[in-house]
Parts: structure tokens; C-alpha cells; sequence
């Protein structure tokens, strides 16, 4: 079989593709951010604020709160959630070389929600001094605590002798899912009525408590995250190929595990933990990217991380203004956005895969 010269640069095609989409989606990710900073529920425009700073007019009281306090830091909290579901997502399809995979897979959104089920039903018994310490922070903080130590009991089942496990991982995850999705329906039976109004909520997902002081809290940690996992681009390019080819090309297959799992986990938890349940970003996002640029995870999962945050950005928009002055859940907004979305994914595709 003979090669062409459009064979050959049929690759060079697609990187140049995937890096055009790198400048792409960050301008959408600008104007989504600027669309943030727009609209919401009070009646103050980013245009109008911009005109009076531009003639030297003082912003009012009300004004700098709502940019400032509000929008700004809902706008930051929403970049950095979406960005981290998107990229753990994509790590994790990597990772497991399923398309279905995502962040709960490893166990985080299932801890995350135990943890959150704990501290909004038994937190008020905690002594004083630690609910003073923690005060608003308790939740996302016990959210945290929970994907972080669900992942690593995961990572401790299997793991033997050094090496890790995928197919263990996997049945591992679905069970320790099922475990914690079956303690906390025992503190949701014993809930009050305004806990379960909280747990309802949270599991909902929102990004209606944004302030800097979390953005800050949280921040670093996504950031870190994603910069590991998109330093895993080619390792995850070496792996789709198989294990054993991908340690025949020089890669520590163990090694890329490890940092890969750690990733997912610190950016996802750390996402879950300020949002709450967020779905469809990390499944969904990876899977367009796949139809448009293909499955280069070097620029993959940077542009993940770029539609992912933009996504959730514009997602929390609808959320704000659907049914202002009322505000839907952003969890409800991503699933009706992305359930179809996915369904029309895996009709196109199902050619492909067999389905």
C-alpha cells in the first residue's frame, strides 16, 4: 500500500487544527466572561459600568458590590470548576482508554458527596470551637476530605506489588460509589427538613456562594492539577496505544498513574467541594474535542480546559437569568444541556464503536 503526501500531512493537518482551536475557545471563553460580567439578576451592565469609569464617574455602593463581590468572584470560581471537571474528564478517558470515564469514576464525587452529607447532617455536633473555625467553610472542606480519602483507598486497593490496576480501579471505584452512596441515604433518612433542603442544594450544584476567599482557598490547587495533568499529554498518547507499548517507548507507565490519579482527584475535589454536583462537563467536553480535533491529548487538554470553563461559565448565566430573580441550579442547566448533547455524540458514533 503506497503513501501519499496528503497521508503524511494529514497529522500535521490536525495539529494545526487542534492549535488554531487553542486561540478559538479562548476568545469564547472572553466573550462568555464578559457575558458574565453583563447580565444577572440586579440591573447593572458591565457596559454601563465601564461608561462611567471611562467619564470619570465614582461607582455607587451597590454597583461595586455587585461586580466586585458578586460577579467577579462567580465568574473566577466558574473558570476554574469548569476547567477542572473538563480536564479530569479527559485525563480519566485517557487514563482508563474509555470514552465513558470521568471524575466519579476514581471515586471523588461519591466521597466528595459523603463528606458534604456529613458535615450538613452531623456538623452541628461537632465541639464549638470547630465550627467556629470552619464556619461556612465546613462543607466544601468535608466535600474535599471525602474525594481526596475516597481516592486514596481506591489507589490503595489497586495497587499490588507497585503497579496499578485499571480494571481494579474500575470495579474498586464502582463499588466504594455504591458504599458511599448507600451511608449517606442512612444520614439523609435521618436528616432534618432543612438539611435535606441544604442537601438537595448542594448536590444540585451552584455557584451562587462564590467569593474570593474561596476562590483563594481552592484556586491554587485546581491550578496545580491541571498544570500536572496537562503535562501528561503525551504519556496518555503513549498509553492509548497499550501498556506495553507505551513502557516500550521509554514511558513510566506506573509513575503516569500515579501523577494522573492525584490530579484528577485534587482538581475534581476541589471542584466538587465549592460547586457541588456539576455533571455532564467532564464526559461531554472531552468527546466534542475528540470530533473536532481529534484525540491528541497534547492539545486536548488544554482545550478541555478552555471549553470546559466556558461551558460552565455560560451555564451559570442561563442559570442566573432563566428565572431571575430566582436561580436554577447550575447542575440542572449543564444536564439538560449535555444530556442531549452526549446522546447526539453516541449516535454519530455508535457506527464507530460498535454500539
Amino acid at each position: 500500500m503506497s503513501v501519499t503526501t496528503d497521508d503524511l500531512d494529514l497529522p500535521r493537518d490536525r495539529q494545526s487544527r487542534a492549535r488554531n482551536l487553542h486561540w478559538q475557545l479562548a476568545g469564547v471563553l472572553v466573550l462568555c466572561a464578559l457575558l458574565s460580567l453583563q447580565v444577572g439578576a440586579a440591573d447593572v451592565t458591565l457596559t454601563a459600568l465601564i461608561g462611567k469609569l471611562l467619564s470619570g464617574t465614582e461607582l455607587g455602593q451597590i454597583e461595586r458590590v455587585i461586580l466586585f463581590d458578586i460577579r467577579l468572584p462567580r465568574l473566577t470560581m466558574g473558570i476554574l470548576v469548569g476547567a477542572a471537571l473538563a480536564v479530569s474528564g479527559a485525563t480519566m478517558q485517557g487514563l482508563f482508554r474509555n470514552p465513558l470515564a470521568d471524575p466519579g469514576i476514581v471515586g471523588v464525587g461519591a466521597g466528595a458527596g459523603l463528606g458534604a452529607v456529613l458535615a450538613i447532617v452531623l456538623g452541628a455536633f461537632l465541639p464549638v470551637w470547630v465550627q467556629d473555625l470552619t464556619g461556612n467553610q465546613l462543607t466544601p472542606f468535608a466535600a474535599f476530605l471525602g474525594g481526596w480519602g475516597t481516592t486514596l483507598v481506591l489507589y490503595r486497593v489497586s495497587t499490588r506489588h507497585g503497579r496499578t490496576s485499571v480494571a481494579t480501579m474500575l470495579l474498586a471505584g464502582i463499588a466504594l460509589g455504591a458504599l458511599a452512596g448507600a451511608l449517606s441515604g442512612i444520614l439523609v433518612y435521618i436528616a432534618d427538613d432543612r438539611q435535606l433542603r441544604d442537601l438537595t442544594f448542594w448536590g444540585m450544584g451552584s455557584l451562587a456562594g462564590a467569593s474570593f476567599a474561596k476562590v483563594l482557598s481552592v484556586g491554587p490547587l485546581i491550578v496545580v492539577s491541571i498544570g500536572v495533568a496537562l503535562a501528561l499529554g503525551r504519556g496518555l498518547n503513549g498509553l492509548a496505544l497499550g501498556e506495553a507499548t507505551a513502557a516500550h517507548i521509554g514511558i513510566n507507565v506506573q509513575r503516569m498513574k500515579n501523577i494522573a490519579i492525584l490530579a484528577v482527584a485534587g482538581a475534581a475535589g476541589a471542584a466538587v467541594a465549592v460547586s457541588g454536583g456539576i455533571g455532564f462537563i467532564g464526559i461531554v467536553v472531552p468527546h466534542l474535542l475528540r470530533l473536532w480535533s481529534g484525540p491528541d491529548h497534547r492539545t486536548l487538554l488544554l482545550n478541555s480546559a478552555l471549553l470546559g470553563a466556558s461551558l460552565l461559565v455560560l451555564a451559570d448565566v442561563i442559570a442566573r437569568v432563566v428565572i431571575a430573580p430566582a436561580e436554577l441550579p447550575i447542575g440542572i442547566v449543564t444536564a439538560v444541556l449535555g444530556a442531549p448533547v452526549f446522546l447526539w455524540i453516541l449516535l454519530k458514533r455508535r457506527g464507530l464503536v460498535g454500539l
